[in-house]
């Protein structure tokens, strides 16, 4: 025979197995309830510190349309100067925010040039390669040497300088310069060109006065003969 208490025990086994199935929570004597944490605080943000403005680069190109020059800059100071001649009339120099995209030390232009015959002699100074060339003469592309471009076909170069914008858009600057910003120069150097070309050109020379005819002398009336004084 099975004792009361092994039979009850059981029972209550069976009944919490079942309570436990049907999804429903089993009690458990002498549970201890477990004490719930106290809220944390999240951690204050940490501020974002304000960025410095940008300094000027360590090396930079300065051109004053304005007034003719060119100035090389070491970090935001000019360090170097030199006149120049920008684009003339028709043919003007883009003004904005540029860098060196290539470097020529022995650049030629495929776009500009002179004419000249047979034996060499020039024929048009200041052509261009769609011009016509006459029997027996050719085209010969324009030296650019320190050729720094900056702009498309656009650069600067060593070139004639005759006290006025006188190129096709591109910077000339004496040899001497220009070798010196070509040596200082590097690809991506900032190129910032600012101002109006003065509207200039070649001086007009005045044309010779006519010299005045000299006045007629009045013919003098002949004498009459020796025979008609008698």
């Amino acid at each position: 025979m099975v004792p009361m208490r092994s039979l009850f025990a059981t029972l209550l086994f069976t009944i919490s197995t079942a309570f436990a199935q049907d999804g429903a929570p089993v009690p458990v004597p002498n549970a201890t309830p477990v004490p719930t944490p106290a809220l944390i605080s999240p951690p204050a943000p940490t501020p974002t510190p304000t960025p410095k403005p940008a300094g000027p680069p360590p090396l930079a190109i300065e051109i004053d349309l304005s007034e003719q020059k060119a100035w090389v800059l070491q970090d935001g100071q000019r360090i170097y100067e030199t006149a120049i001649s920008s684009g003339r009339s028709g043919h003007e120099t883009p003004t904005g925010e540029f860098t060196v995209l290539e470097k020529d030390i022995d650049h030629k232009s495929s776009l500009y040039g002179r004419i000249v015959d047979g034996q060499g002699r020039t024929l048009i100074p200041d052509a261009d390669d769609d011009m016509a060339v006459p029997a027996g003469g050719k085209f010969v592309q324009a030296p650019m040497a320190h050729f720094l471009r900056f702009d498309g076909p656009i650069g600067m170069h060593a070139g004639r300088l005759p006290g006025y914008p006188a190129s096709h858009g591109c910077i000339r600057l004496p040899p001497g310069k220009a070798a010196l910003f070509y040596n200082i120069a590097e690809l991506g150097t900032p190129v910032r060109i600012f101002g109006k070309a003065p509207r200039t050109g070649p001086p007009v020379r005045p044309k010779a006065a006519a010299t005045p005819l000299a006045a007629a002398s009045p013919t003098p009336k002949p004498k009459f003969p020796w025979f008609r004084r008698l």
